[in-house]
């Protein structure tokens, strides 16, 4: 993967292919530290009503960053696009675009995040075959409102579905 992107891909990684995730993968080359910026994804802010469902890669290009504003990576498969989804992740959120180490991660490990972290609507749900000992089996637009993810995700969910748990959890 060459050319000029408009993401950021730490050096500790690199893009490997993964047919059965999608085509590729994201996979850390060094070790990484709890905490280290692992990608800052770039791109175009679109509308939900913008959203252009034909795009090549459409929900690997695609991602809820606020209510109804979704970010759209201008390019074809961006080294960033290629990170794939886990019940059991390492990877979170850092802000809207800024994705972080969970914990330390060593050479070899497939980073991932959990798409319940930052998708509020069912842009793109599926079968979840990421084989965790505690996979949800399907990944919906609606898994941030479980509260067993609240706990497991604190600190790393995109900003506005913080402030949705937030809401709820005042509420109840």
């Amino acid at each position: 993967m060459s050319g000029r992107y408009h993401s950021y891909l730490s050096p500790k990684c690199q893009v490997g292919a993964f047919e059965e995730k999608g085509g590729c993968a994201v996979f850390a080359c060094e070790p990484i530290q709890r905490g280290e910026v692992i990608s800052m994804w770039g791109g175009r802010i679109v509308t939900e009503q913008e959203l252009d469902r034909s795009l090549p890669d459409f929900t690997q290009r695609i991602v809820q960053v606020e209510e109804g504003l979704f970010l759209e990576t201008p390019a074809e498969r961006e080294p960033s696009d290629c990170f794939n989804h886990s019940c059991d992740p390492n990877v979170g959120f850092s802000g809207q675009v800024a994705l972080v180490a969970m914990r330390d991660i060593q050479p070899g490990e497939e980073l991932t995040f959990d798409y319940a972290m930052c998708d509020g609507s069912p842009y793109d749900e599926f079968e979840c075959l990421c084989g965790s000992p505690g996979c949800r089996g399907r990944v919906t637009g609606n898994d941030w409102k479980r509260p067993d993810l609240w706990e497991k995700y604190n600190g790393y969910f995109i900003p506005y579905l913080a402030r949705r748990i937030a809401k709820l959890k005042a509420s109840s």
